[in-house]
């Protein structure tokens, strides 16, 4: 095999037609119309070449033409002279005819020619190419190259390929060449390229350029398929990547394997044999694993059968090479040329119609193919002798190729992880609805089972009712407590949480947190306690919310952990000035710890320092992990320290700004007033759920307020009447009309009496168009009855 894409020289019709098409393009014209600028028209005639009027300072000379040809003979300098014929050369034996009987690849012989050099001319080399299959040079009488050794039978002949570069003397007028060739392991024999002649300097540059561009480009082509191995192996498993990875590893060898043979000139001691078979078996591999690519790459605009057998057949090919010696699947060339055609005219067929129905990176896919056309072209052309481009034009040629097959795969990838990216998106997008969806689903029933809780222990129930009823009450906040993380881990996790920046006291939210914990705590018989620095006296800006939200997930872990003993929590003044804080909160227990190697486990989502804890303990893994991201977008770190069986230590510093204005003090447990502040009130209840109508009556009942229904929008917007209702509450999600266009309907008509919103949606979600559709406040379902209360008198201006 002489070339990238096969070897041998036929006389193939396709190749005719190649060459006509590519003549009549500017590539073609511009290669065929232009005499190489490295060669002369210098000719052998009658085995001598005159080279006396040609300046070799300048020019490199193609020793072409006519030699002296000895058939059967491997002649030696000296030997008495005997029947000759004259033959073209560089031609291979298939073609010729001694004394007029056509000729077989096997054999051996001997070539002759003198070359008559200019008076003055400067060192001198030959480029010596390889030939099929082994040769010996002799220049005046002595020994000057060899490649293998040939000999006058399969035993005595060893076949090797190389290109080599020789100096000639310098005080040589005349050139004596003796040429001996022989081949007993090839399905071709005789020479096939050019020896050139020229500046020793010019020839060293030339093979050296040659062979640079040779180990470039294998270079990358190796790195390149490594890249997309690993790519497959280590990202997408997607076939069309395993495939093209193989490809470039598999071409990267026809590159320093063929030719040039640019491998061979380092390591002389390669094995012919095996470095023939890797050349067949890299071509029809690479051939086969191209096919795949190209099916793999655009499954739906192939002829999956038609690909599947051209494919095979290569494969076969390559059966063969492995199986069988040289002599025999050397031959398999002239069949592999006939199809060579139809693999690159139906790739880029495949690739014309995936660009016409716009499959991601077809166009790249496209012009690839046709620079694979363009060099296979110049490829043949430069074999026959027709053209002679630089190796730079193939090396550019081969470049493309890779570099646009590399941008369909890299378009692909870009494209597939854009959809994966946009379904991941629609992913997340689709949680964060179901969960808004299963939030409002489930805080509507909580709302009346709290709700009417809290009404039934404020009607001074009996001892074991109140027992019962504590129980109900404790199980439906646990319930809407892992609802809560759920959502806030939601919330959290899409960026948008935010933070507020109101009056508070950390004191007293701190006192707020152990009262609502305390019962936990009792029923356990844990001590819970809670120290407050004696210097801390003050307000400061912060989230309230979020920092009671911390606090609570703190403390409700440490009772949850602890089996007996006591949970301690503490606040400390680290610093402070006139304007700024610095404040740190422990949260200390005595219940199992925590081994250090699972401390950092424990803040990891849905995850518990040991799996058993789930069964054991209960919870969604989530706590910990909502502390820690909300104290992250507040620049603080939470912080452990834990000793398995003697208890964890929580804690984190935190500064404030100092503010002097007192916050609003939480009345969440304060029972309703006994006095009916809203006597003579008349409120609009807008809802949809009967067990959520029967609480808010109840409630706004018992503090003497008249309670008007409605069950939707319109019915509210129908039954408003300015005179006579004081205050509407509005549900937000209802069948017909939902609260939002019930209210804008409302403001439309110039009614500014106060209007909150009582939704199983989180504040967060519908905040914005809450506050456009003018709605004056956000009351979030489970609520308790005092807070309903606290709401409405707010807005009426009247007292508690």
């Amino acid at each position: 095999m002489k070339s990238r894409f096969f070897s041998g020289k036929t006389r193939n019709p396709f190749f005719y037609f190649l060459f006509g098409l590519l003549a009549f393009s500017p590539l073609g014209c511009s290669i065929l119309t232009s005499e190489p600028t490295d060669s002369l028209p210098a000719v052998a005639r009658q085995g001598v070449l005159d080279l006396r009027r040609v300046n070799l300072d300048q020019k490199i000379v193609s020793l072409n033409g006519i030699w002296k040809w000895y058939w059967h003979a491997l002649r030696n300098p000296g030997d008495p002279a005997i029947p000759f014929e004259y033959s073209p050369f560089p031609e291979i034996w298939n073609s010729q005819t001694w004394k007029g009987q056509p000729l077989p690849s096997y054999g051996y012989a001997t070539y002759a020619l003198t070359v008559v050099l200019p008076p003055r001319h400067p060192p001198l080399a030959l480029k010596l190419p390889d030939a099929y299959t082994t040769y010996r040079l002799f220049l005046n009488g002595r020994e000057l190259a060899r490649s293998g050794t040939p000999g006058t039978s399969r035993e005595t002949t060893t076949p090797f390929w190389s290109t080599q570069l020789k100096a000639i003397p310098e005080k040589a007028d005349t050139l004596h060449l003796l040429l001996q060739i022989a081949n007993f392991h090839h399905a071709r024999g005789g020479p096939y390229k050019a020896i050139l002649l020229g500046q020793a300097d010019a020839l060293t540059v030339k093979i050296s350029r040659e062979f640079a561009l040779n180990f470039l480009l294998t270079g990358c082509l190796f790195m390149g398929g490594l890249f997309f191995l690993g790519l497959y192996l280590f990202g997408r498993h997607e076939t069309s990547i395993l495939y093209f990875s193989l490809f470039c590893l598999l071409y990267s060898y026809r590159i320093i394997g063929t030719d040039q043979y640019a491998l061979h000139s380092i390591f002389h001691q390669l094995d012919w044999s095996v470095t023939l078979h890797l050349e067949y078996l890299t071509l029809f591999l690479s051939i086969a694993v191209f096919t795949f690519y190209t099916r793999s790459l655009y499954p739906a605009d192939v002829h999956k059968r038609f690909v599947t057998g051209l494919a095979w057949v290569c494969l076969g090919f390559a059966g063969v090479t492995i199986l069988f010696p040289p002599i025999v699947f050397t031959q398999l060339i002239r069949p592999f040329l006939a199809l060579m055609p139809i693999y690159i005219g139906y790739a880029f067929y495949v690739y014309w119609v995936a660009a016409r129905r716009k499959r991601p990176g077809a166009e790249y896919s496209l012009m690839s193919t046709a620079v694979l056309l363009a060099v296979f072209v110049i490829i043949i052309f430069k074999y026959f002798q027709i053209a002679f481009p630089e190796n730079l034009v193939l090396f550019i040629g081969y470049i493309g190729f890779f570099f646009l097959q590399s941008l369909v795969l890299s378009f692909r990838f870009a494209f597939t992880l854009k959809q994966a990216k946009e379904q991941a998106e629609d992913g997340l997008r689709a949680k964060s609805e179901f969960l808004s969806t299963m939030s409002h689903e489930i805080r509507t029933p909580l709302n009346a089972v709290i709700g009417m809780t809290h009404l039934l222990l404020q009607d001074k129930p009996r001892t074991d009712q109140k027992q019962h009823l504590d129980v109900m009450l404790f199980s439906a906040k646990n319930l809407l407590h892992i609802v809560n993380d759920i959502l806030d881990f939601n919330r959290i996790e899409a960026g948008k949480t935010t933070l507020e920046e109101i009056p508070m006291d950390p004191a007293a939210i701190l006192h707020n947190v152990i009262s609502s914990y305390q019962s936990a705590a009792h029923e356990k018989s844990l001590t819970l306690s809670l120290s407050i620095d004696p210097s801390w006296k003050g307000k400061v800006m912060g989230d309230p919310t979020r920092l009671a939200q911390v606090i609570s997930n703190l403390v409700h872990n440490a009772i949850k952990f602890t089996i007996q003993g006591q949970v301690r929590v503490s606040l400390a003044v680290v610093e402070q000035t006139g304007q700024d804080v610095t404040l740190t909160i422990t949260i200390e227990d005595t219940g199992i710890g925590i081994a250090p190697e699972k401390q950092e486990l424990v803040f990891n989502r849905f995850t518990q320092a040991d799996s058993s804890m789930s069964r054991s303990y209960g919870g969604t893994g989530l706590g910990l992990t909502i502390c820690r991201r909300i104290l992250e977008l507040q620049n603080v770190v939470l912080q452990l320290q834990s000793e398995p069986g003697k208890g964890s230590r929580f804690f984190f510093t935190q500064s404030f700004r100092k503010m002097t204005v007192p916050p609003e003090s939480q009345t969440e447990h304060q029972p309703l007033s006994k006095a009916k502040p809203l006597k003579d009130v008349c409120i609009l209840l807008v809802e949809d759920n009967a067990m959520n109508v029967l609480l808010a009556k109840s409630i706004l009942e018992r503090l003497g307020a008249s309670v008007d229904v409605a069950g939707n929008g319109q019915e509210a917007v129908d039954q408003l009447d300015s005179t006579k209702h004081r205050l509407v509450l509005m549900d937000l999600q209802m069948p017909v009309m939902d609260g939002y266009e019930a209210t804008r309907i409302i403001r439309d008509r110039n009614e500014t009496l106060p209007i909150i919103a009582v939704t199983a949606s989180l504040a967060q979600e519908v905040g914005d168009r809450a506050q456009v559709a003018g709605l004056n406040e956000i009351l979030v379902k489970p609520y308790n009855p005092t807070s309903l209360m606290q709401a409405i008198l707010r807005h009426l201006n009247l007292p508690g």
